[in-house]
């Protein structure tokens, strides 16, 4: 059975995601057969396996740093936010239903946990090495109950665990500490230490408050990271991560032609799967901004309308926000526009919609000759083509069905003029596709603009995988690591007073011990026929919190890992 380790985090946002994708690379490349695992997500980027099974995008960035192929086993449960109060539950891949916060930590969690440990025991008898990502906080002391992604999951394999803590917002010390002294004693005595994340300046002045943390506590820091532009890919916590990926960060290179080419994505509500752009920023000369107002179209040579959870809502707020009247302008014009799967439904003629927003039929732009009919099952596909005479690869999201009336063909979608739509994610990560609709777009917005001929996304995007190894080979004691990893977390650990408080009256714990064992497949939970779980309470009693927003009040991208 091999080893494993699981990396919790002081907060959201703290750096579990890059830090377990820099230790599964690291790994990997000392010959450890190794994978990732992250028992549930709540997230809106998400990707399709070869197998066809939707799991989040970090999983898929951290199999791909440990140079494996995800599967479903990776992410056993993906929560999907469709509004502030309710998610799509994904289980092992496929869509099971919506359901309220209530009714998902009334009892369906826990009943989920035989079935994420059994996912877990799988790939550990697979592999070398499991690393494991925790969501939030592992002191989410409200949750610990119904925990299946932190202590709860470390304590059922008895993984040792790693706090990783973001020193750049402050009160990092603090947050160790509070972090370990919430925990109940058995949870403590797997907490086997910290890592410092995002730190700048002279490491030696930092260490007298590790001193003083290792006397409070009796754990040891395991490394401090420095703060390294550029690592923010695949993460699940928004748009404001991925605008500070390295991919972005290219557009200071100068254009190769003479002049740049401008891309704004308008930031609608529920976007998901915005890492599609990340491709185009990677284009010497290509700028990319998210935006929520019409004039800041103005100057854009391309506007894309991204995917989301919400397309209905999105049409309402791209009508609101005066951004509809702006895109129909655009298109009368011969100015480029792109949809990307709930963007290409929006520019359709029509959607149908009894299952996503039930709001029947509502009238799209009407840019493109589509009608979109949602339907209760969804497609996950891996699709492969061809378009502009490039090949293609891109994965299919979407429960909307769409009937192209007309039109030229573009890959699953269509094209009217300079308006282009279509289901596929990530086809602009096909280099020579790429080059070939920017080469499009250029012509028809007038630029001088002339794509690099030897831009590779997978290049770039393997060179952001070892800066990560890197930064654990280099800053952090990967020795007493691996000791970790091979061998659990080390005895005799003090406890920190003064330990999990109480739960509440009628919990069925005392001192946030780990729930009780569930079985060992979906079969223990309660299924309303094709439609999934059977909520036990209604979706507005109470909320599930999909986080802080990016930016505007409709640009709700900053989806953390767990329901609260």
């Amino acid at each position: 059975m091999g080893g494993g380790l699981l990396v919790a985090g002081t907060t959201s946002d703290a750096g579990k995601s890059v830090v377990t994708a820099g230790i599964c690379r690291w790994l990997v490349r000392r010959g450890v057969k190794v994978a990732p695992f992250k028992a549930q997500n709540m997230s809106l980027n998400s990707f399709v396996t070869r197998e066809g099974a939707e799991i989040g995008r970090a999983q898929a960035m951290q199999a791909q740093a440990a140079r494996v192929e995800p599967t479903a086993l990776m992410n056993p449960v993906l929560l999907k936010p469709g509004s502030d109060r309710s998610s799509q539950v994904v289980l092992m891949g496929k869509p099971v239903g919506e359901m309220s916060a209530r009714g998902y930590h009334g009892g369906r969690q826990e009943s989920l946990l035989g079935t994420v440990t059994d996912c877990l025991e799988q790939l550990r008898a697979a592999y070398d090495a499991v690393i494991c990502e925790g969501a939030g906080s592992p002191a989410e002391i409200n949750l610990r109950r119904t925990d299946i992604v932190n202590m709860g999951i470390a304590r059922a394999a008895k993984f040792p665990v790693l706090v990783v803590g973001d020193i750049d917002r402050g009160g990092v010390f603090a947050s160790f500490f509070g972090t370990t002294a919430l925990l109940s004693a058995e949870d403590q005595s797997l907490v086997a230490g910290y890592l410092v994340n995002k730190f700048r300046g002279d490491v030696s002045l930092l260490e007298p408050g590790l001193d003083m943390l290792y006397g409070l506590t009796g754990r040891r820091t395991y490394g401090v990271l420095p703060f390294t532009h550029g690592l923010g890919i695949d993460e699940e916590d928004g748009l404001r991560v991925s605008m500070r990926g390295a991919v972005r960060e290219s557009v200071v290179a100068p254009p190769h032609g003479e002049e740049v080419l401008r891309v704004a994505v308008c930031a609608v509500p529920l976007m998901s799967n915005f890492t599609d752009v990340d491709a185009l920023a990677a284009e010497p000369g290509v700028v990319v901004r998210f935006v929520d107002r019409a004039d800041e179209l103005a100057d854009a040579d391309l506007v894309i309308v991204p995917g989301t959870r919400g397309t209905v809502k999105a049409l309402a707020w791209l009508r609101e926000r005066g951004l509809a009247d702006a895109l129909v302008r655009r298109a009368a014009e011969g100015r480029p526009v792109l949809g990307i799967c709930g963007g290409f439904q929006v520019l359709g003629e029509r959607i149908e919609d009894e299952v996503e927003s039930r709001d029947g039929v509502v009238d799209g732009l009407g840019l493109l000759p589509v009608r979109v009919r949602f339907d209760r099952a969804k497609t996950l596909a891996r699709p492969v083509g061809s378009a502009l005479g490039e090949p293609v690869e891109g994965y299919e999201i979407h429960h909307g069905v769409a009937d192209v009336r007309g039109g030229e063909p573009f890959l699953d979608g269509c094209r009217v003029g300079a308006v282009w739509g279509t289901h596929w994610h990530g086809s602009l990560e096909s280099d020579g596709f790429r080059r070939r609709f920017l080469v499009e777009v250029a012509r028809a917005a007038g630029r001088r603009f002339v794509p690099a001929p030897d831009t590779s996304f997978g290049v770039l995007r393997e060179e952001q995988l070892d800066r990560l190894g890197d930064l654990v080979e280099e800053h952090a004691d990967t020795d007493a690591l691996w000791r970790l990893i091979e061998g659990g977390a080390p005895g005799g650990l003090p406890f920190v007073p003064p330990g999990a408080p109480p739960a509440v009256p009628g919990a069925a714990e005392s001192r946030g011990a780990a729930p009780d064992p569930a079985p060992q497949s979906p079969e223990g939970l309660e299924f309303a026929g094709s439609a999934g779980f059977r909520p036990t309470a209604k979706p507005e009693t109470q909320g599930l919190d999909v986080g802080r927003s990016a930016g505007p009040e409709s640009a709700v991208v900053h989806v953390d890992q767990e329901a609260k």
